[in-house]
């Protein structure tokens, strides 16, 4: 039997085209749009939602998982790896309540099933600053370390993670509840561009730029800052669907930043609501 399982929720990016193959199952939140509920990059795909989101005149909502929709995925989870254990690496908890439902799920089962354990961590991140602690936790997994031994790593990942992000209006992060302390930035004059991080599990503002173009190149201004001369272990680039300026910004990552590894993710139909058409940026971490 292995020792544990590794899962996490659709707001870490993990599309099953890169979660399947690395062995995360992935448990969706939901998108409303209307009278419709859709599962997150199961009964929405982030084409079709894009291309909805302009044009629809209703804004989208999302929510967490149910803690019975967790207690069934992790019974499954558990049942189809043949693990008694399963850590679940989920969206900061100040961003969503998904990490609430996975409570509850957690304090059930203790009930239900005394035989399995659920082991959570609050990744105070999101997107693939999320979906890379994931990776983390299954690469010390697949390495036959220990649970504990995981959890450290994947706390370690935290502390040296980075979000960095640009978006062209902070109108969706305002209608999705989402804006933090972004939100001083909310009635800027309409040609500024917000340059956000992931600070403390919330969005935090950085910079106003006066361009498109100048806020992406702020965000890898700031990357390189931050690094110090490092090179990141691994960094996705986060991007929403059809961003004409995507081949361009990949190049300028590429050539400044030199990461190890690098992944390139659509935000998914729930993180998408959020931050909207136009927001693209990076999330990495360091040794």
């Amino acid at each position: 039997m292995k020792r544990f399982a590794v899962v996490t929720d659709s707001t870490s990016n993990l599309s099953p085209g890169l979660a399947e193959p690395l062995g995360i199952p992935v448990i969706p939140c939901t998108v409303h749009w209307g009278e419709e509920s859709y599962l997150d990059g199961v009964t929405l795909d982030a084409e079709t939602f894009y291309r909805w989101l302009g044009e629809r005149s209703e804004f989208p909502k999302t929510s967490q998982p149910s803690a019975g929709a967790f207690i069934d995925f992790f019974q499954q989870v558990a049942q189809a790896e043949d693990v008694d254990t399963v850590l679940a690496v989920l969206v900061s908890s100040d961003l969503s309540g998904t990490v609430s439902s996975a409570v509850q799920a957690k304090a059930r089962l203790a009930e239900l099933r005394p035989d399995l354990r659920i082991e959570l961590v609050d990744s105070r991140s999101v997107s693939m600053g999320l979906g890379l602690q994931a990776m983390v936790a299954k690469a010390a997994a697949d390495a036959g370390k220990s649970l504990e031994e995981a959890v450290a790593e994947v706390r370690r990942c935290l502390e040296a993670s980075h979000v960095l992000f640009a978006v062209d209006t902070l109108e969706y992060l305002f209608r999705g509840g989402r804006i933090g302390n972004a939100a001083r930035l909310l009635g800027s004059a309409l040609n500024l561009k917000p340059v956000l991080t992931i600070g403390e599990g919330r969005v935090e503002p950085l910079e106003k730029v006066r361009s498109r173009a100048k806020s992406l190149r702020r965000v890898v201004e700031i990357a390189e800052s931050r690094l110090q001369g490092r090179q990141p272990v691994a960094l996705s680039i986060i991007h929403a669907e059809a961003d004409a300026d995507l081949p361009e910004f990949t190049e300028m990552v590429a050539q400044r930043l030199r990461p190890a590894a690098t992944y390139t993710r659509v935000l998914t139909p729930v993180v998408g609501t959020h931050g909207g058409p136009g927001t693209l940026g990076i999330a990495f971490y360091t040794e």
